[in-house]
């Protein structure tokens, strides 16, 4: 198409990019605009969330490498070659990072995780070599007029809402494994369908994911995970068997009836929750991490059928076996530890809420928010979000109940520091009003102090150091043979 075909959106990138262009076209070599970007603007922001001020932009030339460098060098204001062996020369202009690569035509061999490198000269063979038609469009930047390169029908793809491989599905999922999870979060982004040969291939090669980094399947499940809406792509992972070999408790949760939420099972519950999770104008939470939480919060019910309520059992048993399975399983995906830890717990204390059936008393408020502690906001949301019951009347009772607990964490936020629940007295003052050293018995009087305020509130320092002596009048001795049984044992 000529550059009256290209939607005005383009103008303000390749304005950007002339500059670059220029120095390309004078130096013989073509350059173009490739990959995402093109997609994402054919498509328009609005419809991807893409904020074109803040990516990357990825190119593809017929120059070398080595070519790049020299091409670039006067007008970058930084460089980098850590990729110039897979033919990527990476640098910076002004704000903007490019990734520029000389056409390729790389393949990769059955078993490995990496390509062999080709470079290529035409640029139809460059477009070939990528995962989906959507993404295999280039936009010729250093023609006379910008050009769209489209040799597989990339656009009416896109826009029909097509997934489609460039060659075979076989090949392009032999050649990047990945891709087929890639797939999940293309079909959840652009609402697409994959055509059915597609699907039988990602059936049918599932088990290739294997030989795919922990660290690259993670990524690319977060990027699905954060899309508007994911469970299509998540059913399809689920279709296909692809996600048995990375999540594979998802299975169990679909042969696990659901009676309470009146779901033939936990797993159609589960992903209409991580549905139910969006972002929000009026409020702040991590999305991300409020999605995970949402998909793994009874993924320890069907570990947990059968147990009744007793000795080491509780009403929300199945949320602490969650809480365990999700921390084991985030870890073999790799997972960094501060997502692990809020993730897991957030898991641990989803049904939290629940608990409280009374009436929302200053003591249930402060209990909430000492349980919640720094994931209040994701817990708030998580529950709201956890209700997927169709009958309208439950569903206002929920949204009641919560809006009545916000209001209440609201009211004692103005009378306390209830952000920062702690007792009244430090372990410093402890020791000093009761002549103890550091040990056992001043955490057993923290604790104490610690459901006085919960229960009760800030009562003061005189009221509560009057406290403080008379439970340690009444409770030192058998504090103090705790502790000398404790020492014994561990003789």
């Amino acid at each position: 198409p000529s550059v009256d075909m290209i939607p005005a959106r383009f103008a303000p990138i390749l304005q950007e990019m002339e500059p670059l262009a220029a120095r390309f076209r004078e130096a013989g070599h073509r350059l173009f605009l490739v990959g995402g970007t093109v997609r994402d603007l054919l498509v328009g922001a609005a419809d991807t969330n893409t904020d074109f001020s803040t990516i990357d932009f990825d190119a593809t030339t017929t120059a070398t490498p080595e070519d790049i460098k020299r091409i670039v060098s006067p007008i970058a204001d930084a460089l980098w070659t850590q990729g110039e062996r897979f033919g990527t020369i990476g640098l910076k202009i002004g704000d903007r990072t490019y990734e520029i690569t000389t056409h390729r035509a790389e393949a990769y061999s059955p078993d490995s995780r990496k390509p062999e490198v080709q470079f290529a000269t035409d640029i139809d063979v460059d477009l070939s070599r990528r995962d989906f038609t959507i993404n295999a469009m280039a936009l010729e930047i250093t023609s006379e007029s910008p050009t769209l390169v489209d040799p597989f029908g990339g656009a009416a793809d896109l826009m029909t809402g097509v997934l489609r491989t460039p060659l075979s599905p076989q090949e392009s999922f032999s050649d990047d494994p990945l891709r087929m999870l890639r797939a999940a979060r293309f079909i959840s982004q652009l609402d697409a369908t994959p055509e059915p040969a597609l699907v039988e291939a990602v059936t049918a090669m599932a088990d290739r994911l294997t030989i795919v980094s922990a660290e690259r399947v993670r990524i690319e499940f977060d990027r699905l995970m954060t899309t508007t809406k994911p469970s299509k792509g998540l059913w399809f992972l689920f279709d296909t068997g692809l996600v048995d070999h990375f999540l594979p408790e998802l299975r169990l949760m679909r042969l696990e009836q659901d009676p309470i939420h009146r779901h033939k099972d936990v797993l159609t519950h589960t992903l209409a929750v991580v549905e139910n999770v969006q972002l929000q104008d009026d409020r702040e939470f991590d999305f991300r991490i409020t999605r995970l939480a949402a998909l793994y919060h009874d993924v320890g019910k069907p570990r947990t059928r059968g147990f009744k309520e007793g000795k080491g059992v509780t009403f929300h048993h199945h949320e602490v076996v969650g809480a365990r399975m999700t921390r084991e399983r985030m870890k073999v995906m790799k997972y960094p530890t501060d997502d692990i830890d809020a993730v897991s717990e957030l898991v641990a204390i989803s049904g939290r809420f629940h608990t409280y059936q009374m009436g929302w008393t200053d003591s249930a408020v402060r209990r909430y928010v000492r349980d919640a502690g720094k994931y209040l906001p994701e817990l708030n949301v998580l529950v709201r979000c956890d209700c997927t019951t169709r009958n309208e009347k439950k569903a206002k009772i929920l949204a009641r109940r919560m809006d009545e607990m916000e209001d209440r964490i609201a009211e004692l936020m103005q009378k306390e520091e209830l952000a920062a629940l702690r007792p009244e007295l430090d372990g410093v003052q402890v020791m000093e009003l009761l002549d103890v050293p550091a040990g056992p018995a001043v955490g057993a009087a923290l604790d104490f102090m610690m459901e006085i305020r919960l229960e009760e509130g800030i009562l003061g320092e005189e009221v509560i150091t009057q406290r403080l002596r008379e439970w340690w009048s009444a409770n030192a001795e058998s504090v103090m043979n705790t502790k000398r049984s404790g020492r014994r044992r561990s003789e």
